[in-house]
């Protein structure tokens, strides 16, 4: 601080704005109060706090900030933390991509700067202000922040919900992980990571411990990140919060646990998904956020081709048959399920669902949860509905040989079945049902469709860039001569503050296998899915590699993505 007074001293007089006598009795007086001496200086109405601040930035060759006018962006605050920004005396104004303003006071502290971009994983652009003027400004937006997360967070308290409360381990005493205080160190660093999860449209929260850190990843538009890195010793502390928020055992880090609870956040409710796994440095809990305020349930805007689209509202307009969506865990096989049902149901019509679990309640339609532990599985509850007199069902998964028997014989009797199953293209869930023990002729007469999805993240269209892709390069990934077009723009990512890593949300990729008389007899004779893959095309399938090469071709998405989600054809 000595040594900025004395250059602060310096670029003054050099300036005119005050006499040396004046600057060394303010120096003597900042020392006594142990205030700044920018501070004393304005108290004592010898300088001017703008001019003060010009002065600096001009000897320093730094832009000036008027604090007073200034509006901090909340992306900037979450880079820092309160307690870090007061600690250096620094304020994070503006964040452009890894690019982060910050105001300072003594622009000479290059130490400084370099723990803070340390701190950030960003790079610095300093601004000059004043001590006084950074402090005050940090109370404010800081504070203000935090109250509107308060507010936020205390209207996310359901009233339905019961945390149960549970002894502290001995390791743990630091902490009183059942408190709902927000003294409570733990209660608000989890509270702050649901919330920032929420708000930034989050799938799923990862809470990973190593050796020596944890670390907390959010999974955002399928793609996973590092958002933050709780200290190691709030561990323990951190999952048996979690565990009492699902009403887990605490106790227990030797077995896998599964468990949910329900938040309610902005006058919307959230469910909560939360397994717990052991692993070698402690447990991994993950937490999968269902917002049903972000499910869209309309089929025009999920991004189908318009080829699959046609196919698949053929499909489900069928008075009874089976229609299968097929693909990985987080492809929207049940947001096009949901949409399929919203889009076909009627007051004439019992539609009921069977799920593991149920994750958006539909108005309208009965749902099913599934409960093994007491019995209630997919083939059970699916025996149960076909005395339900039901005229469309949905299966949220099939699993195994008794469920798939059960649905095909609801399709051949007259119901409309839709459901999943995890295969990795529309020809090869022919050959799998087959393998799980089913009749090829039973799936040839019940399927009407089958269809396989990929969810592909979107480019942002602020920030995205035109790249130059060679003809040979298309074509060796999946397209025909027929395909290529003059002058056609491709894109890829840059990355802005506006989106994550140059994308900004996702959109579905769909590939349909309506099952043709050709198809049928392949089929039943017995044809490998490379059989019913040749004579699919020949009918005019769209593959997944083709919707996401057309995609990118109309700017929607990169090559990079479609080779990252799609298998070559």
């Amino acid at each position: 601080m000595a040594k900025f007074d004395k250059r602060l001293k310096g670029i003054l007089t050099k300036a005119g704005l005050v006499t040396s006598g004046d600057v060394d009795d303010c120096i003597r007086e900042a020392l006594d109060l142990k205030q700044p001496l920018s501070q004393v200086l304005v108290d004592r109405n010898l300088v001017d706090e703008r001019a003060m601040i010009g002065s600096v930035a001009r000897e320093m060759n730094i832009p000036p900030i008027d604090l007073s006018r200034m509006e901090v962006t909340n992306d900037a605050l979450e880079s820092l933390p309160p307690d870090l920004a007061e600690y250096y005396g620094v304020l994070p104004v503006a964040r452009l991509g890894n690019l982060l303003t910050v105001a300072v006071a003594n622009p000479y502290d290059v130490l400084k700067l370099d723990d803070v971009g340390l701190v950030t994983g960003c790079q610095l652009m300093p601004v000059v202000s004043t001590e006084e003027a950074i402090r005050n400004c940090i109370n404010r937006v800081y504070k203000s922040s935090e109250q509107e997360m308060e507010n936020l967070l205390d209207d996310m308290a359901d009233p339905n919900l019961e945390i149960a409360s549970a002894p502290a381990e001995p390791e743990e005493s630091e902490f009183d992980i059942t408190s709902e205080s927000d003294s409570s160190p733990v209660v608000k660093l989890v509270n702050m990571l649901i919330y920032q999860a929420i708000k930034n449209k989050v799938s799923d929260i990862h809470i990973e411990p190593s050796e020596k850190r944890l670390v907390v990843r959010y999974r955002q538009d399928g793609v996973l990140y590092e958002a933050l890195t709780p200290p190691k010793k709030m561990q323990n502390a951190i999952v048996s919060r979690l565990k009492v928020m699902s009403d887990l055992d605490i106790a227990e880090r030797r077995r896998p646990q599964d468990g949910k609870f329900q938040l309610r956040m902005e006058g919307r409710q959230v469910d909560f998904r939360v397994s717990v796994l052991p692993v070698v440095h402690g447990e991994k809990v993950v937490l999968r956020i269902l917002d049903s305020s972000n499910l869209t349930l309309n089929l025009d805007v999920l991004g189908f081709e318009q080829k699959a689209l046609g196919d698949f509202r053929d499909a489900i307009r069928v008075p009874y048959g089976m229609i299968l969506v097929t693909g990985p865990t987080g492809s929207g096989k049940s947001t096009t399920l949901y949409s399929a049902l919203k889009e076909i149901m009627s007051v004439e019509d019992n539609i009921v669902t069977v799920e593991d679990p149920v994750e958006y309640q539909l108005e309208g339609i009965n749902q099913v949860p599934v409960n093994v532990k007491r019995g209630l599985t997919f083939a059970a509850a699916l025996r149960s509905i076909l005395r339900q007199d039901p005229d469309k069902i949905l299966i949220g998964e099939i699993r195994d040989l008794e469920t798939i028997q059960i649905a095909v014989k609801a399709a051949l009797t007259g119901h409309l079945v839709l459901s999943t199953l995890h295969t990795n293209d529309a020809p090869s869930t022919i050959t799998r049902m087959v393998d799980m023990g089913m009749d090829p002729f039973m799936i040839a007469t019940s399927a009407v469709l089958v269809s396989a999805q990929r969810l592909c993240r979107r480019l942002c269209t602020e920030c995205r860039e035109e790249i130059e892709i060679p003809a040979e390069r298309l074509l060796a990934l999946g397209l025909t001569e027929n395909d290529l077009q003059e002058n056609m723009t491709f894109y890829q990512a840059k990355g802005c503050n506006r989106c994550a890593a140059g994308y900004k949300g996702r959109f579905a990729l769909l590939e349909t296998l309506p099952m043709s008389e050709e198809v049928r007899k392949v089929v039943i004779a017995g044809g490998s899915a490379v059989d019913i893959k040749i004579l699919a095309l020949k009918e005019g399938m769209v593959t997944l590699r083709k919707c996401g090469l057309y995609n990118a071709m109309r700017g929607n998405t990169s090559v990079e993505e479609v080779v990252r989600v799609t298998m070559a054809d």
